[in-house]
Formats: C-alpha cells, sequence, structure tokens
C-alpha cells in the first residue's frame, strides 16, 4: 500500500471519528433539551395546582367570614329582640352613671321621658332615690345587690321588685351595672284581695248564725206588738206600740242587711255588659231617689264575667248613697258614672255633687257598721267591697270633680274585649 493511500485512510477514520462524536453531541442536546422542556412543563403545573389550591382556599375564608357576620348579625338582633321582648324592666348604667339601655318595659314602668340613652341615670329617676341608692351601692362596690322591694310612684306603678348586679370585662374589672325590675302592684292588689276575702269569709262564719238567731227573736217581738191592738190600749201607752213596732222594724232592717253582708253569695258567673248593668240599676232605683236627680252615664265599658243581680246591687247601693249624701247637704243630686276600658281593665268611677267623705273617714268606710248618718247602718258600702271583690275588682273613695265623694272601681274585663259606650243622660226624678 502507497504511502498516500495510508494516508487517505487515516484521514477518513479521523473524519469519521469526528463525525461520530459531533452526533453523539447532537444527541446529548437534543436529550438535554427535552428534560428541561418536561422539568419546565412539571413546574407549571405545580405552580398552576398551587395557585387554585390558594384560590380555594382564599374562597373558603371568605364564605367563612360571611357566614360568621351572618352568625353576629343574627345574634345581635336575638339579642335585640330579647331584651325588647322582656316583661321585666332591664336598665344598664355605665361606670360613669351614663344609661346604656332602657328596654320598652322598663320605660312604661318608669315612665321615661323620651330616649334616656346616654343620660345621667340619676335625672330621670329623680323621683324613685330608693332605686338610685340600690345602683349606686353596686356601681361604688361592684358587689351584687339582692332582691328588693322599693316604693315607686310613677302612674299606676306602686311597687318595685329590683335586682342590681355588676356589669364586668372580661379581665373582671367593673364595667356599670345592669339593674333588673319588676311592677309588683297588682301582685299586691291580688294580696289584699285575698285577705279581704278571708277576713270577709271569717266574719260571715262567726256572726251569721248569730244574727239569724238575733232576727229569729227581733222577729218575734215584732210579731207580738203587731197583735197588740192599740185602741185597746190606755192614750199613754199607745205611742209605746209604736215605737216598739218601728224600732223592732229597723232592727229587723240591719240584721237583714248584716246576714246580706256575712253570709257567702251563690254567684253565678256569666258574661255581664257592664253598661246595660248600669243603666238597669239607675232605672230601678227611678222611684226611690230624690226629685231632680240626675245620673249621667258616659264612656267606654266592657263585658265581665260576673253576676248580673249582685253588680245591680253594687251599683244601686252607690248611686242611693250618693243621692242621699246629696240630699243631706241641701243640693239637688247629681251623679256622674264614667267608665275607661282598655280591653285588660274596665275603670269606673262614680262622682257626685254632695259633701264628699272626709280625709279620715276614707280607710273606714268600708268597714262594717261606720257611718257618717245618724240614720245610716254602716253596711251599704261594706256590701259594696264585698261584692266587687267577689268579682276579683277593688273599689276605693277619693275626691270628685263635681265637689263631692268619687267611688273608684276596678273591673278585668273578659279577654280582649272592651266596649265604647255612648254618652247617656238618665233624669230621674
Amino acid at each position: 500500500m502507497t504511502h498516500a493511500s495510508i494516508l487517505n485512510l487515516g484521514l477518513t477514520a479521523i473524519t469519521a471519528v469526528v463525525v461520530m462524536m459531533l452526533i453523539f453531541a447532537v444527541l446529548r442536546l437534543s436529550s438535554a433539551a427535552k428534560g428541561a422542556r418536561e422539568r419546565l412543563r412539571d413546574s407549571g403545573s405545580e405552580a398552576a395546582l398551587l395557585s387554585v389550591a390558594l384560590q380555594d382556599a382564599v374562597s373558603k375564608l371568605k364564605a367563612q367570614e360571611h357566614a360568621m357576620s351572618i352568625r353576629a348579625i343574627t345574634s345581635e338582633q336575638l339579642n335585640g329582640q330579647i331584651v325588647e321582648s322582656l316583661a321585666a324592666g332591664l336598665l344598664v348604667v355605665d361606670r360613669d352613671g351614663r344609661v346604656e339601655i332602657l328596654n320598652p318595659a322598663g320605660h312604661r314602668m318608669l315612665g321615661a321621658p323620651g330616649d334616656v340613652v346616654g343620660r345621667d341615670y340619676r335625672a330621670f329617676l329623680a323621683d324613685v332615690p330608693e332605686l338610685q341608692e340600690l345602683i349606686a351601692r353596686c356601681l361604688a362596690t361592684a358587689a351584687p345587690v339582692p332582691r328588693r322591694r322599693i316604693p315607686c310612684s310613677r302612674g299606676d306603678v306602686t311597687q318595685l321588685a329590683a335586682t342590681v348586679s355588676p356589669l364586668s370585662a372580661a379581665d373582671g374589672s367593673s364595667q356599670g351595672a345592669i339593674c333588673l325590675f319588676s311592677d309588683l302592684t297588682q301582685m299586691l292588689e291580688l294580696e289584699d284581695q285575698l285577705r279581704l276575702k278571708e277576713a270577709l269569709a271569717r266574719v260571715g262564719e262567726l256572726t251569721a248564725g248569730i244574727a239569724h238567731e238575733f232576727r229569729n227573736g227581733l222577729a218575734t217581738i215584732h210579731g207580738y206588738s203587731r197583735l197588740i191592738r192599740p185602741e185597746d190600749l190606755p192614750a199613754t201607752y199607745r205611742p209605746y206600740v209604736a215605737g216598739i213596732r218601728q224600732e223592732t222594724e229597723a232592727l229587723g232592717h240591719v240584721v237583714t242587711n248584716f246576714l246580706n253582708f256575712a253570709r257567702p253569695e251563690q254567684v253565678i258567673f256569666l258574661p255581664v255588659d257592664l253598661e246595660a248593668v248600669i243603666h238597669r240599676a239607675a232605672d230601678e232605683l227611678a222611684n226611690d231617689l230624690p226629685p231632680q236627680t240626675v245620673v249621667d252615664v258616659s264612656g267606654e265599658f266592657g263585658h265581665l264575667e260576673g253576676d248580673e243581680v249582685l253588680l245591680r246591687q253594687v251599683f244601686g247601693n252607690l248611686i242611693r248613697n250618693a243621692a242621699e249624701a246629696c240630699q243631706t247637704a241641701g243640693v239637688a243630686p247629681r251623679i256622674e258614672i264614667c267608665g275607661q276600658a282598655d280591653g285588660r281593665m274596665c275603670r269606673i268611677t262614680v262622682d257626685d255633687n254632695g259633701p264628699g267623705v272626709p280625709e279620715l273617714a276614707r280607710t273606714k268606710i268600708f268597714q262594717p257598721f261606720f257611718t257618717t248618718r245618724s240614720r245610716g247602718t254602716g253596711l251599704g258600702l261594706s256590701i259594696v267591697q264585698k261584692l266587687v271583690v267577689t268579682h276579683n275588682g277593688r273599689v276605693t273613695v277619693g275626691d270628685s270633680p263635681l265637689g263631692g265623694a268619687s267611688f273608684q272601681i276596678v273591673f278585668p274585663l273578659r279577654a280582649g274585649d272592651a266596649e265604647t259606650a255612648t254618652v247617656t243622660a238618665v233624669e230621674i226624678g
């Protein structure tokens, strides 16, 4: 082989090796690029997944925040509804004495003028010093004040039961006071009615039998006096027989009234129209009252569960008592009966233009046998009180705008039953 052939063969081999190395390098670069592309693709998918996961988490957090906000608003509304719906009064003051909360029941019981939130509690409780003192003690000592009964003179409220507790922060520091109070007026009136009923029952049990036997003996004396013929007696003795008859008749009337007061009444409770009862009571007395007597009936009345006969007796006694007082004072009797019904209670006033009832006699006027008239038996108003209490009502006496006496009667009405009565005037005589 020539030297030229050997040289060509070497160059060919070197060229082949160089080509093979180039091919290998190209293959390695291609493989590296493919791996890089795959790594980039995988890296992009993870970022996308992470972004989606973050978005889901943010959406869930927003949904939870919205739900918590709704629950907070609902809870706040519920708390407000609870405070508004409480039958008891709620008064919350801060540690500086400014009112933070006074619910509608508290407004009604205390008669607070307008919105008192932000005002000093002492400003609108000036006429209820006992309640002021309880709140001040709680604010000063940060200790609860147990339930106390305190007097009140706001409208129809006469007694309150109040409890004061400190309002504490999370760290235990005092932030103010919470006062819960309720109206005891009706409960005390019911207790008084119950005690009066029990007292009347004891009086009836102890004395009805004695009065009955006394009436029997009195009837015998009166009967014998009727058998004596005055014309058969000397003229000097005839007035004595007439006196015996008159006194036995008067005593018999007293005993009958006392038995009506003492013995238990058989009450038949049925729906009764109060306005109709009053008109009928006035009509039944048309021939017994003094001439020119005027009875005016006006206002709002309703229906109650009661005994019509006994209720007519109540108003008949009041009308007769007023007319006799006016006649004694020498004035033409004018009696005004006015009703005010609110669907739950009916308040009736019986006013006259007579001499009125002295202040000292008002606490005794309903006691049996107490009278301010020389010929009175002292049982008419006692019977009135007994029959009113039998119907779960109450009766009091005061001054009349007509210048005489004013009897105020309160009856519980049938639920939701308040009717408007037309104004009428009835002239008797």
